[in-house]
């Protein structure tokens, strides 16, 4: 199976068509037609279901499309990887990030070192934890942006000082707009969105203090920019993270922090004895500036790059 032939399956499955892919791909119809059933026939299954007007993917011609999507992307970075080991420092920097607090830090790093090294790219994918923990294992991520709790025993760290407070997004003409802070207790009657990564939503539960199936959970979200929309048209409140209103400010919206305060951090990680290409292994060097590491308790180590501090 050739790289080429990964190709040639993925202008057909996003055309859904072969003459429209044979003609992005400057080939004949016939041939296009041929590798496909060439590469059905060297996998011993169906990919593709043949209608008159157009195409449609088996499930096997679904879970293929995944898997030649990452094994593509990976042959790009890599040869953009080796190309970045010639001459001039250049090359592709792939990061993943939460809705965070933490972004900001990030941003202003990678735009210092843009500024110093200007052949460099980045690739940005915005994405929870777990998915991007998910990027950062197959390779597909070089480093991810991510919210504590982390289990940090395959990865390499560093902990960023901004804190992300927790707490509530409200229209600005709810009852709890004018309020400086919010207990978590006070949620217990209101119809509500929660996060759903199951370690937050626990914990939210927890702060609230009755068991989940006895609230008003009308939405849960992954990420907030479309749930802040939900909020601004009334239909309820947001338990969310202060950074992550960073993708959608509106006069509309008040975010109101619990109180006792609820905070966390954010972590940019990367997997441990990883070998980067020049650009993000200068890149990473350049996050040190960003470190925030509190003392240790006894018998917590450090490594070159980062120190291991339990999970909240």
């Amino acid at each position: 199976m050739e790289l080429r032939t990964l190709r040639y399956f993925l202008a057909v499955a996003q055309e859904r068509n072969i003459t429209r892919a044979s003609e992005s791909l400057h080939l004949t119809q016939p041939t296009l037609s041929r590798q496909m059933s060439d590469l059905e026939a060297e996998l011993g299954t169906t990919l593709l279901i043949r209608g008159k007007r157009s195409l449609e993917l088996t499930e096997d011609g679904m879970l293929f499309r995944q898997r030649a999507a990452d094994i593509v992307e990976l042959a790009d970075r890599t040869e953009q990887e080796f190309a970045g080991r010639r001459g001039e420092v250049s090359g592709l920097v792939t990061i993943g990030a939460s809705e965070a607090m933490g972004v900001r830090a990030l941003a202003g790093a990678m735009h210092r070192f843009s500024d110093q090294y200007p052949a460099v790219r980045f690739e940005l994918y915005n994405a929870m934890a777990d998915p991007l923990r998910e990027r950062l294992d197959k390779g597909a991520l070089d480093l991810a942006l991510v919210l504590e709790p982390v289990d940090t025993a395959k990865y390499e760290f560093i902990r960023l000082p901004a804190k992300e407070v927790w707490g509530v997004l409200v229209r600005r003409n709810h009852p709890l707009a004018a309020r400086a802070s919010v207990r978590a207790a006070e949620l217990a009657a209101l119809p509500l969105m929660l996060p759903s990564r199951p370690s937050a939503r626990q914990e939210i539960v927890h702060w609230i203090g009755r068991p989940e199936h006895q609230l008003n959970i009308l939405v849960g979200y992954n990420l907030l920019s479309n749930v802040a929309l939900l909020v601004e048209d009334g239909m309820g409140v947001a338990v969310c993270l202060n950074g992550a209103l960073s993708v959608h400010s509106s006069p509309e919206l008040r975010f109101v922090p619990f109180a006792p305060e609820r905070a966390i951090r954010s972590m940019l990680i990367w997997k441990k004895n990883q070998v980067f290409n020049t650009a993000t292994s200068l890149f990473v060097q350049s996050l040190q500036s960003l470190r925030d590491d509190p003392p240790l308790p006894p018998g917590e180590g450090c490594s070159p790059v980062g120190c291991h501090v339990p999970n909240a």
